[in-house]
């Protein structure tokens, strides 16, 4: 084994506690639970608006909201 710089050494111990702690921070962002809750808001909102989607939905409401009404009538 070759004869190393204690001071090589030491550099090198630095930077590799530096890139591990930035590889710890970015874990610690990815799986931070109110990150993750806003990731899956968005995509669902995406997806809520897209114009066929939309409208399924509108028909779903409107169709639950006249049976409502008809059991209502109906008693």
């Amino acid at each position: 084994m070759a004869d190393r710089d204690p001071d090589d050494i030491k550099q090198e111990i630095d930077k590799a506690r530096d890139q591990l702690a930035l590889t710890v921070d970015a874990l610690a962002e990815r799986a931070n639970p109110s990150r993750i809750a806003d990731d899956v808001k968005a995509g669902v909102l995406e997806f809520v608006k897209k114009p066929v989607v939309a409208v399924s939905i509108a028909g779903l409401g409107t169709i639950v909201l006249v049976v409502f009404i008809r059991r209502i009538k109906n008693r």
